[in-house]
């Protein structure tokens, strides 16, 4: 058994420990609370953007854009959205692992001939992949410290210009979406060529529900209209991914610092025990020691 001092060393630095995991779990929560109501604010617009272009689609038999078609594929593109600080479990590993998944399992020829390229959202997702030898074409740590709309519409237009320029084929998307405080779903996306999302299936109903191309009326014109919401929503889209991962990553650091609290506060509870009982011993040998003595002297 370890002596007094060793346990009483140990005891302090699991108090203390305890003290900033239970600190870093409270700040967590309240960073969640701000994240949670900005994801939650989020989605209804953006899935009312996706609403309208499906109307516009299953109405108007000819709907072309750029940024929908579909071509082979030479050069891809991979964005993964990680976070800038440690401390929130597997969040960040999962993230990687995923995005090197994706390479190997659907773009494989591409991942030989070099032409796959890594982008990371997030100093930790960066670190994992420098660490294990894997290139990365840019690292954007500045778009989590100020998250704000206009940061992140500015970098995505930059990545829609390459995919619109045929620099890109592919522009895939990973990113933790957020469902509660314990659960995080990592998402993975082809962000561009932007996808139908099973409109087709509902083309039909739609034509029913809603007026033909002839008396349906689009102002300024359907082209006007559809070159400026697709790139708007995938704006949106970007900026919801990035609010998903901020909730996430602060859901995610909460539950961690959690568990570690508690696991503190049972090891706090063991070494306490450990320590009376090395004490009890120390004291009982001593006891023994005066008695040992005091019996030598009487003899």
């Amino acid at each position: 058994m370890a002596n007094l001092k060793e346990i009483r060393t140990r005891l302090a630095t699991v108090i203390s420990t305890r003290q900033i995991t239970s600190a870093m779990k409270m700040v967590s929560a309240a960073k969640l609370r701000k994240s949670q109501d900005a994801i939650i604010q989020m989605r209804p617009f953006a899935q009312k953007l996706h609403e309208i272009l499906h109307h516009c689609r299953a109405c108007f038999s000819v709907f072309e854009n750029p940024l929908m078609a579909e071509r082979p594929v030479k050069r891809v593109l991979i964005i993964m959205v990680s976070s800038n600080r440690g401390l929130c479990g597997a969040f960040n590993v999962n993230i990687a692992r995923s995005a090197i998944q994706i390479a190997n399992e659907h773009f494989k020829s591409q991942l030989l001939d070099k032409k796959v390229d890594f982008l990371a959202i997030g100093k930790k997702g960066a670190d994992y992949m420098r660490n294990r030898g894997i290139s990365l074409v840019e690292t954007r740590n500045d778009l989590l410290d100020d998250l704000n709309f206009d940061n992140s519409a500015a970098f995505i237009e930059k990545v829609i210009e390459n995919f619109s320029s045929g620099y890109y084929d592919h522009v895939g998307l990973v990113y933790n979406r957020y469902k509660n405080a314990l659960v995080q779903i990592i998402t993975t996306e082809t962000f561009l060529p932007l996808q139908p999302e099973q409109v087709e299936q509902h083309e039909e109903e739609l034509r029913e529900l809603m007026p033909s191309e002839s008396e349906y009326i689009i102002e300024p014109s359907l082209d006007y209209i559809v070159k400026r919401l697709i790139p708007k929503m995938l704006k949106i889209d970007f900026y919801k991914a990035l609010l998903d991962s901020s909730a996430s990553e602060h859901g995610a650091r909460m539950t961690a610092m959690h568990k570690a609290t508690d696991n503190a506060t049972q090891l706090i509870t063991e070494l306490r025990l450990n320590y009376n009982k090395a004490r009890q011993s120390s004291i009982t040998n001593e006891i023994l020691e005066i008695v040992g003595g005091a019996e030598s002297l009487g003899k």
